[in-house]
């Protein structure tokens, strides 16, 4: 059902063993001034980069009703192998044309992704499994 009123959410979306994070407008209003802030540091692309401190995050002028932007935090290996937080909450700000103010909390478990198998980018099969962190890499199946 259509929601007469811009609704944003950030999602965590798993594709092939990688990690996206999605800023999304799935209202059918546009979005303006939308912030996030999440409740701990994220840091990505093997651990170069703090992905929650970039300018996507910080402040979003106008987002289109039915509209993402997505950027690559890591592979799910590497972000798993770290030990980066796989609980995290986000808070999301904005309003709408007439000024209204919202504010969203969504809560994500990453924890969900561990055990999900996957085709490598060589064309593997393979599957992530808990020894692997502290213990044996990746399985190829």
């Amino acid at each position: 059902m259509p929601t007469p009123r811009p609704e944003v959410i950030v999602d965590f979306i798993f594709d092939n063993g990688l990690f996206f994070i999605s800023v999304e407008n799935i209202g059918d209003r546009p979005a303006l001034k939308v912030t996030t802030v999440f409740d701990q540091k994220i840091v990505g692309l093997h651990g170069s980069r703090e992905i929650s401190a970039l300018p996507l995050f910080q402040g979003i002028e106008f987002l289109a009703p039915q509209k993402s932007i997505r950027t690559l935090l890591d592979s799910s290996s590497s972000y798993f192998r770290r030990n980066e937080p796989t609980r995290i909450s986000v808070r999301i700000t904005y309003s709408d044309s007439s000024r209204k103010r919202y504010t969203t909390t969504i809560h994500h478990d990453l924890d969900i992704y561990k055990d999900i198998a996957y085709l490598s980018h060589s064309g593997e099969l393979s599957m992530l499994e808990e020894e692997q962190y502290g213990g044996p890499a990746r399985k190829t199946l």
